[in-house]
């Protein structure tokens, strides 16, 4: 079995607005129904129970104290690879360079080796480059790459292994990892990216994170970056939220897409769902179909209450 590393410090969001406080209730309550232990704290409770955070501007806090936290990505693909390839999956290393279709069906899939791939249902998981594939077949999919750069950093003044993945109401994220810390924020010019842009932005931390940073936690006074590194988000235009199940113009494609950075969280689930849709022709474990892929053709965006 993988062993995840799961760390489960708990998420902290923080909000300097009340109507947002008030906002954080309604969803916390939601969250308990379904199980989940999440607390909205007010100023004075978040100062106790985080004392190193400086929380002048901030009204409220959710807080998820059990059950939340982060684990090794690497560590649970390897397991789900592992255990496809013990119920017969044949992973394949190539690139899809183009669709042979017919009649409203994918017939096959081009390979850049040469050869081709058939086969009875195709899913498009194809991340950043989701786009590619349906303009293939002639539609359209409001999927694009938006860049991120993460940076690991050194904080000799600022050592709380135990504290949260913090999301700032000013802008940014960070949570420890290793006797370092983690941290990232959103570009004030955010927009779509050459997918083959893997070049960090080291300008981001000195001008945008840094500043924030340290007005929230003044132990964050000596500061170097460690490393950094970029990722994309499959960003979902319409509403940020994932595109899943059967194309209805395109019988035996469906869809994996849009996931604009929640990927992680909701590949398992989505995995089942999808399998199941599959097989069955329809939803049974969960109902996903709000995130169908009939709303991004109507154009009506499934939009959540909070989205960060």
């Amino acid at each position: 079995m993988a062993d995840l590393g799961l760390r489960e410090n708990g998420y902290l969001f923080l909000t300097g607005r009340t109507d947002q406080a008030a906002l954080m209730r309604d969803l916390a309550a939601m969250q308990r129904g379904f199980g989940a232990g999440t607390e909205v704290l007010d100023a004075a409770a978040l100062r106790a129970r985080f004392p190193w955070l400086s929380l002048d501007d901030v009204v409220a806090g959710s807080f998820g104290p059990r059950d939340e936290g982060w684990f090794d990505n690497m560590g649970l693909l390897a397991g789900l690879r592992a255990q496809a390839r013990a119920q017969g999956a044949r992973f394949i290393a190539d690139e899809v360079t183009g669709v042979v279709a017919q009649g409203g069906r994918i017939q096959a899939l081009r390979l850049a080796s040469g050869q081709s791939l058939a086969g009875g249902a195709f899913v498009n998981a194809m991340g950043t480059r989701a786009a590619h594939l349906l303009r293939w077949l002639g539609h359209d999919l409001p999927v694009e790459p938006r860049k991120r750069t993460v940076f690991v950093i050194d904080a000799p003044n600022a050592r709380h292994p135990d504290a949260p993945l913090l999301v700032d109401h000013t802008g940014f994220y960070l949570r420890p990892e290793s006797g370092h810390w983690i941290c990232a924020t959103v570009p004030q010019e955010d927009g779509p990216c050459d997918p083959e842009d893997f070049t960090p932005d080291h300008r981001l931390f000195e001008d945008q994170i840094w500043p924030a940073l340290h007005a929230r936690a003044p132990g964050f006074d000596q500061v170097k970056v460690v490393r950094m590194w970029v990722g994309h988000y499959a960003y979902n235009r319409l509403d940020q939220n994932a595109i899943l199940g059967r194309h209805p113009d395109v019988g035996n494609l469906f869809l994996a897409n849009g996931f604009s950075g929640h990927g992680l969280q909701q590949a398992p689930a989505v995995g089942r769902g999808l399998a199941e849709q599959i097989l069955t022709g329809r939803w049974q474990a969960l109902d996903l179909s709000a995130l169908g892929v009939e709303r991004i053709l109507s154009g009506s965006p499934c939009l959540e209450r909070a989205v960060v």
